[in-house]
């Protein structure tokens, strides 16, 4: 005769979860290539890991339903936090979504960055040089005359992280 062992009620912890999965995912390679057929072509949008910022963001916050589908550019992964109730924000906060300011690559493209802060004035987010997530000052640190090197431009926050 069998034992009728009730089962245990299990209810998942967003935020601590979501923080854990951020810290996990430095050095994954696993956001550094999407493929999308451009005029015909086969071709790689996130440049192996150039262009994977949004790809590497909007890929987390969509395993949390936290936006509504994954992303290859900041612009549109913007529009889908402001759609799906992240809001702008002083706070800087653990969990929070970092914009940084346009840069001007060797190439002359222009590209603005995204990313999470980790809390602590540390953030985690592609990096072009590595092609993989990872962990950074929230500002790249300083200059020589003690300016940012990357000025935060924006950050989203969603009250969801916070149940």
């Amino acid at each position: 005769m069998k034992k009728n062992n009730p089962q245990p009620h299990i209810k998942p912890l967003l935020f601590p979860t979501y923080i854990a999965m951020l810290n996990n995912s430095i050095g994954s390679k696993l956001f550094r290539n999407f493929y999308a057929d451009v005029d015909g072509v086969k071709t790689d949008v996130t440049r192996d890991g150039d262009l994977s910022c949004a790809l590497f963001v909007s890929s987390i916050l969509k395993l949390f339903n936290l936006v509504n589908k994954v992303h290859t550019t900041v612009t549109s992964t913007i529009k889908d936090l402001e759609d799906s109730k992240w809001f702008l924000t002083k706070n800087l906060r653990a969990g929070s979504i970092l914009i940084w300011e346009s840069k001007t690559f060797e190439n002359k493209e222009i590209h603005t960055h995204i990313g999470f802060h980790i809390g602590n004035n540390k953030a985690i987010s592609n990096s072009d040089k590595f092609k993989v997530p990872r962990l950074h000052h929230v500002t790249w640190g300083k200059d020589k005359v003690g300016n940012p090197i990357r000025k935060i431009t924006d950050i989203y926050w969603n009250k969801a992280l916070e149940k």
